[in-house]
């Protein structure tokens, strides 16, 4: 392979230190180093937008490449090809001249190829006596072969996301098609709930869907469509437990009516009247338990949680609970107030409610105030980490998408 030294573009092409840089890595392959052309040409095609090139760009590279005589790029060979604009627009599809300067130059800018120009910027090659090529001016496709690894790799991530943005685009429409039969079998059969602002909600969500949306934008919907949904499923759970309860207790009514007097304490426990005791009309009105989330929807929610786990991160349920406890003295909350939200909602889901409290620090007067509240409200069953959740998922969705 011909290395020779750093050279500078001929006419008004600009050089720059990434240049020279590339210029200087070229000549540091590894001895010995080959690479199937066309699987690197794939790979590049995979990457093409993580490289910033086009359609275009590719078809010039697929040009460059097969002016290149062998099928695979060698350490130990001659990597510079000097075919003329005629030829390589040719070879291009019949490309415009000023477009395939256009792309040549995109290919420089990722690092694709490297510049060899002659002293007055013509291709070309010069040629032993033994008539093997001495010295050639043109593109040296050098950087292909020293970054086929990288440009693998590359490729990999590419399909990894494109696998991962089909996945989850199946989730979602499983998912709003779930919760939009859900919100009509429940008008149509007249099911207790506010189902006109659920369904205000629903409509909300689906309209932030974006034409061609990138995978941040579908979990992110995904993952308020699932809280959603789970509010849905969790109000019908409910009212079907209410129903089989009024339906034992006609049932048990009957049934003590049509019993003889003396048997009534033999069918009712003698705890039910007693004071200080709770009896089984206190069990109806027990609150349900608060339903958990997944803990990487919560981390996705509430991501400053994450700094007070175990080495500034949470990778499970644990490390979240131990962050919840560092959080909450930070905080201000109280031991007590802290370990009565996890009596009552369970203490996964109390770490959540600190997390989320953690995340609208600025925005509370009393963390500690406000998570009593929280759990009174738990314990009537008045109080759903749902809406929480996914008022959080909304403020970081568009924090996403106003870094983006």
């Amino acid at each position: 392979m011909q290395i020779g030294s750093v050279t500078t573009p001929f006419g008004r092409r600009p050089m720059t230190l990434a240049l020279v840089r590339r210029q200087i890595e070229t000549s540091e392959i590894k001895p010995g180093k080959t690479a199937d052309k066309w699987k690197v040409f794939r790979d590049a095609s995979e990457a093409r937008e993580l490289l910033g090139l086009h359609d275009r760009s590719l078809a010039v590279l697929d040009a460059l490449l097969s002016f290149y005589p062998d099928k695979e790029l060698r350490q130990d060979a001659q990597l510079i090809v000097f075919p003329s604009n005629a030829q390589l627009a040719l070879r291009a599809h019949g490309i415009a001249g000023a477009t395939l300067r256009r792309h040549l130059a995109l290919l420089v800018e990722a690092g694709l190829i490297v510049r060899k120009d002659s002293a007055n910027g013509k291709r070309y090659a010069r040629k032993d006596k033994a008539g093997a090529i001495d010295s050639a001016f043109g593109f040296d496709l050098s950087p292909l072969l020293m970054r086929v690894d990288e440009l693998a790799m590359m490729a990999q991530h590419v399909v990894a996301d494109r696998f991962a943005l089909r996945r989850a685009k199946e989730n979602l429409t499983i998912c709003r098609r779930d919760v939009r039969k859900l919100i009509s079998a429940a008008i149509e059969e007249g099911a207790s709930g506010n189902w006109e602002s659920i369904e205000a909600m629903y409509i909300g969500l689906v309209a932030r869907i974006p034409r061609s949306p990138t995978l941040s934008d579908v979990n992110s919907i995904l993952d308020e469509i699932q809280i959603l949904h789970q509010e849905i499923v969790n109000t019908l759970e409910m009212q079907q437990k209410d129903e089989n309860i009024s339906i034992n207790d006609d049932h048990s009514e009957r049934h003590i009516q049509n019993s003889k007097p003396e048997s009534i304490n033999e069918l009712e426990p003698s705890s039910r009247n007693e004071p200080g005791e709770k009896g089984v009309d206190a069990d109806r009105t027990q609150r349900e338990p608060v339903r958990n989330f997944p803990l990487g929807m919560v981390i996705r929610a509430c991501p400053e949680i994450a700094m007070y786990g175990p080495g500034g991160s949470v990778g499970n349920w644990r490390e979240m609970m131990i962050a919840a406890v560092v959080a909450r003295s930070m905080l201000g909350v109280s031991p007590s107030a802290y370990q009565e939200a996890c009596d009552v909602m369970g203490p996964e889901n109390a770490a959540t409610v600190i997390a989320c409290i953690l995340e609208r620090a600025g925005h509370i007067n009393s963390p500690g105030g406000y998570l009593r509240d929280l759990t009174r409200k738990a314990e009537r069953g008045e109080f759903s980490l749902g809406p929480m959740l996914m008022a959080l998922l909304s403020v970081a969705g568009e924090k996403g998408r106003k870094a983006g």
